[in-house]
């Protein structure tokens, strides 16, 4: 069963997340919480697989307290729920403490999906996030966007092809294990690779690497759902 923290300053978004989550066998709401600081108390005392945070809360914002929960709950994954108005804000998150990051006004089935990898320790962007990321980093003076593919192109092109291979897995949302199975090798050969790779890329974590890889335009098609 994966244990689920759910924070959001708005009761009706923490009502329609709890709703959706309620839907799934495996998935089990265990707390929620108003404000970024009541989130992180939560999390230590319930210790859930997954927090859902809302980037823009009250007190403690959503990127400040993933942080938090990374440093005190490294066992807790955290997904950011983010509206298209916050591109400064997801810009921040993969560099802090989160692992996945959903849009608001998103599918239901896609919250699931980006639990259910979070929990198994995959990085999740939303496709309509990455898209957001990949096009304000370049309006934003990070470069042009054919600059950045480019670039981002030429930063894949520096790895070996099984680390590519890794990476567009990886950037489509796979945890280790599900990595592991589509490439017919051990669980151990993936967190090797995830972690050559992340040097080679110059970034800090999974997230982080998945914005090179949807850059790059080398995603992975998603598996078929069991």
């Amino acid at each position: 069963m994966i244990r689920v923290l759910i924070a959001d300053d708005e009761p009706m978004i923490r009502a329609g997340v709890r709703a959706v989550l309620a839907t799934a066998a495996d998935i089990d709401v265990v707390a929620e919480a108003a404000d970024g600081h009541d989130a992180v108390e939560l999390v230590r005392r319930h210790r859930p697989a997954v927090a859902v945070l809302d980037i823009r809360m009250p007190g403690l914002n959503g990127i400040d307290a993933a942080a938090e929960i990374r440093t005190a709950v490294p066992g807790t994954g955290v997904i950011m729920l983010t509206t298209f108005g916050e591109d400064d804000y997801i810009l921040q998150a993969p560099g802090g403490g989160a692992a996945g990051f959903l849009i608001k006004s998103g599918e239901p089935e896609e919250l699931l999906t980006g639990v259910r990898a979070v929990a198994g320790g995959a990085a999740y962007l939303s496709p309509r996030v990455a898209a957001r990321v990949v096009a304000h980093l370049a309006a934003t003076g990070a470069g042009t966007l054919a600059g950045r593919r480019s670039a981002a192109r030429d930063r894949v092109a520096a790895l070996t092809a099984r680390e590519r291979d890794v990476l567009a897995l990886l950037g489509a949302g796979l945890s280790n294990g599900q990595i592991a199975r589509r490439l017919h090798v051990v669980e151990g050969t993936v967190k090797a690779h995830v972690s050559s790779l992340l040097a080679r890329l110059g970034v800090d974590n999974r997230a982080a690497a998945a914005v090179v890889a949807h850059e790059a335009g080398i995603i992975a098609p998603q598996p078929p759902q069991p």
